[in-house]
């Protein structure tokens, strides 16, 4: 019996040996699962506004090209690159002493041809006096008004040769026919010159023009699918803004001025110019940034686009449930992005929870959170935003 005994006392010790570890086991495996804590936000109506960004390219609203109409040697350049200048103003100047000699000749052509003309007019009345009076024939005084013809003939042709010669010592100086800047000087003093070169560009830059375009569905959206013509819809556009090259938003507000009425064949798109005013000379033709054109949406949703998900090109949201169990949500969101959030059409309803923190990462359909607050998601840089939106 007491071998019995013993045998059970040693068997109980054993199982319990075995159970102890077991529970601990449990205990371990129960903490370990503890629902994990992410942040979450209340989606809620309102009117929003969305800027969508297009890559643009600055340029003066009238760039002109100088060329000089008239070969020669530079002898002296007048302004420096950047320059503000006016209109009128000289900016180089062509070698001039053949042309104010060219100028003298032709000038003396003219005094030589006036003289010819005073003679032969002098002829021609004395012979108009000789023939009233019988002394000399019709033929004789027909011969000194011909003279005389021809003598004010070479007048003007010698008058026309010394506006000519006049016109391209002008030419030798070359001004600016417009306000603006000048843009690079690559010819100095000295250099030979003529029609074909490109001394500079003059960038009136008083107000300037961003180009951007627009591909065939965002013309389409543009104009609601036809129903206006695109000159009416880009008159009922809103004021624009431009980010600058390094994140910065221009001070001042455009207004977009065109659209081309032709599609490219090659890129697919039509091609828009905003303007805006750079009375301080800011923006300089060749500048890139960014133009945000902003669209308004009634009684929307809008959510962090870190709080959703693609799965083969449709958008998800996880909302967080009975039990705080999340399970995800399909959403359509508007075609405008600002690279930081969407405009949610249809999926989410107001007072839904959704999770923004974790999404695609730690999270996955039908887990079980301990919800938190959101705060405030981190600013994304401007490089950042840019490089999202330029996509």
């Amino acid at each position: 019996m007491k071998t019995n005994q013993i045998k059970a006392l040693a068997l109980v010790l054993a199982t319990g040996g075995l159970l102890l570890p077991s529970c601990k086991g449990d205990a371990n495996q129960q903490q370990g699962m503890q629902a994990p804590e992410l942040a979450v936000l209340t989606v809620s109506e309102s009117d929003e506004s969305l800027e969508t960004a297009f890559p643009a390219t600055l340029e003066g609203t009238n760039d002109v090209e100088i060329r000089p109409q008239i070969s020669g040697f530079l002898t002296k350049v007048h302004v420096d690159d950047g320059q503000r200048v006016s209109k009128g103003q000289v900016l180089f100047t062509i070698d001039q002493v053949q042309l104010k000699a060219a100028v003298d000749q032709a000038r003396a052509s003219v005094a030589v041809a006036q003289a010819n003309v005073n003679t032969a007019t002098t002829n021609a009345n004395n012979n108009k006096i000789l023939l009233d009076k019988n002394i000399i024939s019709a033929s004789a005084y027909q011969t000194s008004v011909d003279a005389l013809n021809a003598a004010k003939a070479q007048l003007q042709q010698a008058q026309a040769a010394l506006t000519s010669a006049q016109k391209n010592l002008s030419y030798s100086t070359v001004t600016a026919p417009v306000p603006g800047v000048v843009g690079t000087i690559d010819y100095k003093e000295g250099a030979l010159v003529s029609p074909s070169t490109l001394l500079t560009i003059l960038s009136d830059n008083v107000t300037m023009d961003a180009v951007f375009s627009l591909n065939e569905k965002e013309v389409l959206a543009l104009t609601d699918n036809g129903s206006k013509t695109l000159s009416n819809a880009v008159a009922a556009l809103p004021e624009v803004s431009l980010k600058l090259a390094n994140g910065d938003i221009y001070p001042r507000k455009g207004k977009i001025i065109s659209a081309s009425g032709v599609i490219d064949a090659a890129t697919g798109s039509v091609q828009m110019k905003a303007s805006f005013p750079n009375p301080d000379g800011m923006l300089h033709s060749g500048n890139t940034g960014l133009v945000l054109l902003p669209s308004v949406h009634k009684n929307t949703i809008k959510v962090p686009q870190s709080a959703t998900f693609e799965i083969q090109d449709m958008k998800f949201c996880y909302v967080v449930g009975d039990s705080a169990k999340i399970h995800s949500t399909p959403i359509t969101v508007a075609p405008e992005s600002d690279g930081q959030t969407y405009i949610v059409t249809s999926g989410l309803k107001p007072g839904d929870v959704i999770v923004v923190e974790g999404v695609g990462i730690s999270t996955q359909d039908g887990m079980v959170i301990t919800p938190k607050s959101a705060t405030a998601a981190p600013a994304q840089k401007p490089e950042e935003t840019a490089a999202q939106a330029s996509k």
